[in-house]
Parts: C-alpha cells; structure tokens; sequence
C-alpha cells in the first residue's frame, strides 16, 4: 500500500494534463491549432490505423537490431577499456568520433553506401554505442575498493574482479546506459529513413504527411515513436531500480586507481596523444577503401584537406564555414551549460521531492523521444525561428541524458555515507551537499562529457529543420546541391569542434577529481 500514494499521483497528474491539453487542442489556444487536442490525434489515428503496422515494423525492426548491435559492442569495449586504460587513451579519438558523428550528415552517405535496412541499424547501433561505452566503464571503475581487496586476498584472478564485484556493481550503470541508448536507438533509425531510405519506417511516413498541413496525423506519428522510445526506457527503468540497491556500494570509492605503465615521460604521454588523434583518421580511411565507396561520394581526409585548403574553392568554402561556426558555437555553449544546469537541478530534486519528478518525467521523455521533425511545426509557431528555438531543442537533447546519468550516481550513494550525517541532526538538503552531490561527481563529468557533443548535435538539427542558419543549414544546402566536400567537412568540423569539448571536460574531471582523491574513468 505504501506505493498507492505516488501511483495515484501520477494518474492524477497525467489526466489534469490531458484535460488541459484537450481544452487547449480544442478552443485553439496554442499557435493557431498547431497543437491539436488528444481526441483529434486519437480520431486521426483511427482513421490512419492500416497505414501503422508496416511503418512501426520497420522500425520496430531497425532499432532493435541496432540497439542489440551497438550495446553488444560497446559493452564489450567499455570492459576492454577498464582492463587496459592505455586502449582507452588510444580509443578515445575513435569513441568521441563515433559519437559526434552528425547523423543527419552521415544518413545520405550511408543510404548511398548501403542498401535494405542497413542504413537504419547503423544509424541506430551509433547512437547506442558512446552512451552504454561510457555507463559500462563508468560502473566497472566505480566499484567498491573493499570487495575488490577480498577478492584479492582469496586469490581471485582479475576475471574474478570482473566477475564478482565489477559487473554487479557496474549493472546499475549499464541498464542506465540502455535508458539513454533505447530512445537514441528510435531516433536513429527514424532519421535514417527520413534521409530517405526504404518504402517503410515511421520517418519515410513522416517525411510524407510534412506537406499536408494536417497537425494530428504529425503529432500521431510522433506519439507513436514516443511510445516505442518510452516503452523501452520504462523496462530498463524498472530493471535498473530492482538491481540498484543489491549493487550499491558498501563505501564511496576514494581511491584512485592506479595509473597504466606507459614510461612516465612525456614523451610517451605525446606519442600516445598522437595516435589517438591520428586513429580515427587512419579508420575513416580504410572504412572507405573496405567498402569501396565512390569517389564522388567519399571524401578522405586528404580530400577534405584538398577541398577546403588546397582547391581552387578553398577560400570561398572556408568563409561559408566559418561564417556558419560563427553562429553555431556560441548558442551551443550556452545550450550545453543550460542543459546541464537543469540536469542537475532536475535530479537533486528527484533525490528530495521523487514525486515532482515522476510527474515531470512523462513530459520529459516525450521531448527526448519525439522526433524532432514532427515537433519542429509546434516550436517554431510557438518560438518562432530564431535563438529561442534552438535554445529549446539544444536543451532537450542534452539535459535527459545528463539527468540520467547523475540520478544514477545519486541513488549509488552508499547509506552507510548517508548514516554519518544523518547521525549528526544533519538535513536532508545538507546531506546532499556533504555527500551525495561530492560522491557522485563522477557520474556528473561522465554526463558533461556525454551532453558536450549533443549539443553542437541540437544546435545543427534545429538549424538543419528550422532556422536556416549555422552549420546545420550549411549541411542541409550542400545536400541540395551534392557538394559532398561540405557535407563531410562540416562533419569532420563537427567531430573536432566534440572532441575540443569532450578535452576540456576531462581536464576539469581530472582536475577536480584528484584534488579529492576521487576515481577518474578516464
């Protein structure tokens, strides 16, 4: 009975949300009837109900493959890159790479490159793979140091490491990991068909009901990825809260761990730094050769040099480029700090007040979930076509992630570190700023280095469908033109202007967190 209070809240919460969503669908109240009232999304979904079952297949489809693939994958990578930091230094470049990859820059290549659904899985298994990479390193170094000494002092091997301390304790994370990978699973795929690939998908749908001017056909393809994304987000949700209080820690994790031999010299350090910058590069290239892309299509980095330095065009293409930084950078900065500012605020008060957030988290999903396409209509009546939308769609594709995250770190807490102040009269709020909030700033960079290139990611997907500036309609006018050289020099911009970001943070962590004494994961 004691759960029957928060239960009947959120049913209470969700139903005043709909009557007031109906009032204002139906007296159109919001932008002109851009936002339509549930009874006329249900009605259009009646009336379209033979048109979903092959779309939702198809999709269905794609993202379950891919979601299988790329956490496959990157759990096996986060476990290689805890047994041997010096491959996770190399890779480093590799994985920021992979993760800032803009989709909507990649989606034509691959479709030109692939055919059936591969597109679509690889789409879908890339915006799995850095998410569930990252939680399965960031719960395998988390783990408690006294579990590990016992099993050091039997005897065990680092299998048994692995086996009996690390993986339990790092389950917590990764079923975190899969809360963020499922959605991005979905959006992947759908933004592989919307870049036009396949006769099925809810993107190709999708693509094909923007130009009847018809709200409620919009809003129930979008409603319906929605309740795919958030299906598959509740299920891990529900899994990461039946194992979170078997695999949370004795003792907060003070130790750092011990540093990989790799000759202590500079040297060495500047070597190894060159190599991880120098791998991607040395991938991109052969991935190309391997799948015998035409040159037309394909740009090496030596092309992209060529295009952007050495042609004939060179001067013109790096005054489009920079003209278009010059308006992404700064509203991606400012996204990326308000994002994680409401990340953090929204799960301190999920540790203080669960039941606010349990209301918030229903509207929360629907604006990580849904694709952005079917609500760019609503946002740009609502917000119009300048920084204010992209502010919106900035913070909406970094904060759910980061939230995730550092509520994951929160619940880790061990109580015995909560008992101490609690013991001395200590409040709530106090307990959060002695202990959890310092205890869990690992999880809190881990989020910062996970939202840093989704932002520069928001900010070209806003520009891309709305508002006609920056890197994101410098991409989408080389589409319409075919100038391949752009669209993979915005890429290849893109991927560094990440990785810059992704450096900064891991000073700050490393920074921080060796003043405290605390475990980094990188």
């Amino acid at each position: 009975m004691a759960n029957e209070g928060p239960r009947h809240g959120w049913i209470r919460n969700l139903a005043i949300l709909l009557v007031l969503w109906e009032v204002a669908g139906r007296f159109q109240l919001v932008a002109g009837g851009a936002l339509p009232a549930p009874s006329a999304i249900l009605a259009r979904f009646w009336e379209d109900k033979s048109d979903y079952p092959p779309h939702v297949l198809a999709t269905l489809e794609a993202s379950f493959l891919g979601f299988l693939i790329g956490n496959a994958i990157a759990i096996a990578a986060g476990v290689a890159f805890v047994l041997s930091p010096l491959l996770l230094r190399l890779f480093r470049g590799v994985n920021i790479a992979i993760f800032a990859l803009p989709p909507i820059a990649i989606s034509p290549v691959l479709v030109l490159t692939f055919s059936g659904m591969a597109p679509r899985v690889i789409l879908a298994a890339i915006g799995c793979y850095f998410a569930t990479m990252t939680a399965t390193v960031l719960g395998l170094t988390q783990a408690d140091p006294r579990s590990l000494d016992v099993v050091r002092a039997y005897g065990g091997s680092r299998w048994d490491e692995l086996r009996l301390v690390q993986f339990r304790s790092a389950l917590p994370a990764i079923l975190g990991g899969f809360r963020v990978a499922a959605p991005a699973a979905v959006l992947g795929a759908i933004l592989a068909e919307f870049g036009g690939g396949g006769r099925f998908g809810l993107g190709t749908y999708l693509l094909g009901s923007l130009g009847r001017a018809d709200p409620p056909r919009l809003w129930c393809i979008g409603l319906t990825a929605t309740l795919i994304a958030g299906l598959a987000y509740a299920a891990f949700a529900v899994a990461g809260r039946r194992v979170t209080g078997t695999a949370r820690a004795v003792t907060v994790p003070t130790a750092a761990p011990a540093a990989p031999a790799m000759g202590g010299n500079r040297a060495t350090a500047l070597l190894l730094a060159t190599a991880a910058a120098v791998l991607p590069l040395v991938l991109w290239w052969l991935l190309l050769v391997v799948l015998n892309v035409p040159e037309m299509i394909a740009k090496t980095p030596a092309g992209i040099v060529d295009y952007l330095v050495l042609g004939g065009g060179a001067a013109q293409a790096q005054e489009r480029l920079l003209a278009a930084l010059a308006q992404t950078l700064p509203i991606a900065v400012i996204g990326l700090a308000a994002g994680l500012a409401f990340a953090f605020a929204l799960a301190v008060l999920a540790d203080l007040f669960p039941a606010i957030t349990r209301s918030f988290m229903p509207v929360a999903l629907v604006t990580q979930t849904m694709p952005l396409v079917a609500l760019t209509p609503l946002l740009v009546l609502l917000l119009g076509r300048g920084t204010p939308l992209i502010l919106w769609v900035t913070i909406s594709v970094t904060f759910f992630p980061a939230f995730v995250t550092i509520a994951q770190g929160m619940a880790m807490v061990p109580r015995a570190a909560l008992d101490v102040p609690r013991a001395y009269g200590a409040t709530r709020l106090q307990q959060l700023r002695l202990v959890s909030v310092p205890a869990s700033l690992p999880y809190l960079f881990a989020a910062t280095r996970l939202a840093a290139p989704r932002a520069l990611l928001g900010v070209m997907i806003a520009e891309w469908l709305a508002t006609g500036t920056g890197l994101g309609n410098l991409l989408n006018q080389s589409r319409g033109y075919l100038d391949y050289g752009m669209i993979w020099t915005v890429a290849a911009v893109s991927v560094l202007i990440a990785v810059a970001f992704y450096q900064v943070v891991v000073v700050l962590e490393r920074w921080t967190l060796g003043r405290l004494g605390m475990r980094t994961t990188e």
